[in-house]
């Protein structure tokens, strides 16, 4: 499906690809600490359809106990929090919150 979005303030909009069935809730702690809730929610987009229509995210880059490097998108306005992905020049599948999309009450958590 379709899915487009953005941040609170507007400045940072969005569209991509995603099937809704990857909808997933996580409770970690880091997505407990990075959202500021008990659970976060994403919906994982197919590699290479994420399109950025408006502004630029700033990325922090936080590295998993794994060593696995995560850039992690927020509005350098609002502080949105917008999505998750990899590092490097492949076609990447970007984590978008659930919450920064316009078909938010569409999309149904399938795992947590």
């Amino acid at each position: 499906m379709k899915i487009d979005g953005g941040c609170h303030c507007g400045y940072v909009t969005f569209e991509a690809e995603a099937d809704p069935e990857t909808t997933t809730l996580c409770n970690c702690t880091d997505c407990q600490a990075m959202s500021g809730a008990p659970l976060r929610a994403v919906i994982i987009t197919r590699p290479g359809t994420f399109v950025l229509l408006s502004g630029k995210p700033t990325e922090y880059r936080k590295t998993a106990d794994s060593g696995n490097v995560r850039p992690q998108g927020f509005c350098p306005q609002c502080g949105t929090a917008l999505y998750s992905t990899s590092v490097g020049d492949a076609p990447k599948a970007y984590n978008v919150r659930v919450g920064s999309l316009r078909q938010r009450n569409e999309l149904v958590p399938r795992r947590q």
